[in-house]
């Protein structure tokens, strides 16, 4: 999970929690506030009935006001229960209405309780009256069912339920500025990055956040490492070329100065060692070939502007001599410049391996043609022994044709070719050529 979406996530889950706790604060303050007027108008209605009862010689004398049911009509349309008791027996209203248990005050106690299929508030209050020459308990309660107050604290409570989705979103909101703000600076940064060239290992040198400096500091640290590590490669390679080919070349003169002037049975000797040289130059050859072609490919080698019908020339050039030590008649056909961007190093390769493959398994006095076509295609045609495994399988490194065993090879002339056209964006096709033998195509992007 990236780190904008769980800063985002972690805010509005913040922001969620103190919604809810928001809401659950209000309804709470709500109810009570609900609780305490419905209690208040209860008890004033309450305290009028109390107030009208007097006592006398006869006894108690009670005359309940309709100005306390008024007070408690005003409050809402809910039943309303009413109960006195005079001595602990009811004189007068509902029997069996709930009164408390505790010792009695003169101030108004409240009980909830279920009365008559409804929930009611009931308010009480004790008197003692002097009636009929002694003192007498009087007890007055009065009851109210609580639908009106239900119905006023739902209310206000789904007010605030909307004032706090309200806060929700606007604190959404914030938070996802907040964590786009928090990691603009990381997407600032890698966009930075990601716009060099592969081959773009320059320090980053963008002011960033205090807490990003490690991570740049490690970066710069890492791409330092990672290009001296390839100029090491690139060197190696082309000190491993210079301090192989040299030598084979030496050893090879020698061999053929002495082959001079030796015996027929030393020349015999003689013949094997310049085969073995032959062979092993080659193998060297193209092993550094593919180690160079690799290298430059995962470094995308610095890209500049080529001719490459200039470049085939070239190769094919450097091809005959050998081409017609077999009378191998070998042609190119370039219809003018064909100019394309790409690293050098890879695409000559590629053209080399390409023409040496068709060379090496022409037959003599055979021809090799290249061709050279507008679009950047080049195609590759010989008679030799065709194809004798699937081409993908042919591509792969170290891998030889079923018909190749007795021609030296090491089987990476096509994976050098294959893996040159991918660094340079284009494609190797292998086709049987109609009459017999290979035609090899290699498409480029002009």
């Amino acid at each position: 999970m990236s780190i904008r979406r769980r800063l985002t996530l972690l805010l509005l889950a913040g922001a969620a929690a103190l919604s809810l706790i928001g809401w659950l604060l209000v309804r709470d303050v709500v109810e009570r506030a609900a609780q305490e007027t419905q209690d208040g108008i209860l008890g004033a209605a309450t305290r009028a009935v109390a107030d009208e009862m007097r006592g006398g010689v006869e006894g108690v004398e009670i005359d309940i006001p309709f100005m306390a049911f008024s007070i408690l009509g005003a409050a809402g349309e809910d039943r309303i229960f009413y109960r006195v008791t005079v001595g602990g027996e009811t004189v007068t209203g509902y029997g069996d209405l709930p009164l408390p248990d505790d010792a009695a005050t003169l101030a108004p106690r409240f009980l909830s309780t279920p009365f008559r299929g409804e929930a009611v508030r009931v308010a009480v209050i004790d008197r003692t009256l002097l009636a009929g020459g002694r003192s007498v308990p009087v007890r007055v309660a009065l009851a109210q069912g609580n639908r009106s107050r239900d119905a006023l604290a739902a209310r206000l409570s789904n007010r605030a339920a909307v004032v706090g989705f309200g806060f929700f979103l606007m604190a959404a909101a914030l938070a996802v500025l907040t964590a786009r703000s928090v990691t603009r600076p990381v997407r600032h940064l890698a966009d930075s990055v990601a716009r060099r060239g592969p081959d773009d290992l320059r320090p980053v040198d963008r002011p960033v956040p205090t807490e990003l400096a490690p991570l740049v500091a490690a970066l710069n640290g890492f791409m330092a490492r990672l290009d001296a590590g390839a100029d090491r490669t690139e060197t190696f390679i082309a000190e491993a070329a210079h301090h192989i080919r040299t030598p084979l070349s030496a050893l090879r003169a020698r061999a053929e100065i002495a082959l001079r002037g030796a015996d027929e049975a030393t020349r015999a000797h003689l013949r094997d060692i310049l085969r073995l040289t032959d062979g092993t130059a080659r193998t060297a050859g193209q092993l550094l070939d593919h180690a160079a072609v690799v290298h430059r490919s995962d470094q995308r080698g610095g890209s500049a502007e080529i001719d490459l019908a200039r470049l085939a020339d070239d190769v094919v050039r450097a091809a005959r001599p050998l081409a017609e030590l077999r009378d191998i008649r070998l042609t190119l056909d370039v219809p003018g410049p064909v100019i394309l961007h790409g690293d050098r190093v890879p695409l000559e390769a590629a053209l080399r391996n390409l023409i040496d493959n068709a060379v090496k398994y022409s037959p003599d006095e055979s021809e090799v043609h290249v061709t050279l076509r507008p679009g950047a295609t080049l195609t590759v045609e010989d008679r030799g022994r065709g194809l004798s495994d699937p081409p993908e399988a042919l591509m792969r490194r170290f891998a030889r044709g079923a018909n190749a065993g007795d021609v030296l090879g090491t089987g990476l002339g096509l994976s050098i070719v294959e893996t040159a056209a991918a660094a340079l964006g284009g494609t190797l096709t292998l086709t049987p050529r109609d009459g017999g033998g290979t035609c090899a195509t290699l498409s480029l992007p002009s």
